[in-house]
């Protein structure tokens, strides 16, 4: 079982990165993660900061989780595992405050064949976003700004 970080959730054995960072991601940490001599097939999912939010101009962006944001994202993953019982997951999501251009999320999903890799990695990103607590502030160009995520 991995550790899941800032965390005592622990996550079955082939979910080997968790997190929610306030420090900037590495994708190259996401991908080693994943690496194992029985993978013949890896796929990378990274979201990053961008400067437009259909057709507003994006100065900036935070993140914020929820104290239950990292024992929704092990259930999240303990599903996805459970899903696809040969691939290996990580996922390692930014909070706090962005700009554009900064990675925002980093998901991988390694098999020994494409397309379990893509399915896996496909949901491990859909999931997360869809049900793990973590709420975007955007800023925009011209001094707006907008929840996106948040409980209403």
């Amino acid at each position: 079982m991995a550790t899941l970080e800032g965390s005592t959730s622990t996550a079955p054995e082939q979910v080997r990165l968790l997190g929610l960072r306030e420090t900037a991601l590495s994708v190259d940490e996401v991908l080693a993660a994943v690496t194992d001599a029985s993978v013949g097939g890896t796929v990378v999912f990274i979201g990053s900061v961008r400067d437009d939010d259909g057709g507003r101009g994006v100065s900036a962006l935070g993140y914020s989780a929820h104290p239950i944001a990292t024992e929704t994202l092990a259930a999240v993953a303990a599903r996805v595992a459970a899903d696809h019982p040969q691939a290996i997951l990580a996922a390692v999501h930014r909070v706090g405050d962005l700009e554009v251009g900064d990675l925002a999320v980093v998901v991988a999903a390694a098999s020994a064949h494409r397309a379990e890799a893509f399915a896996a990695g496909r949901q491990l990103i859909d999931d997360l976003k869809a049900e793990v607590p973590i709420w975007k502030h955007q800023r925009f160009a011209d001094g707006t700004q907008e929840w996106v995520g948040a409980p209403t």
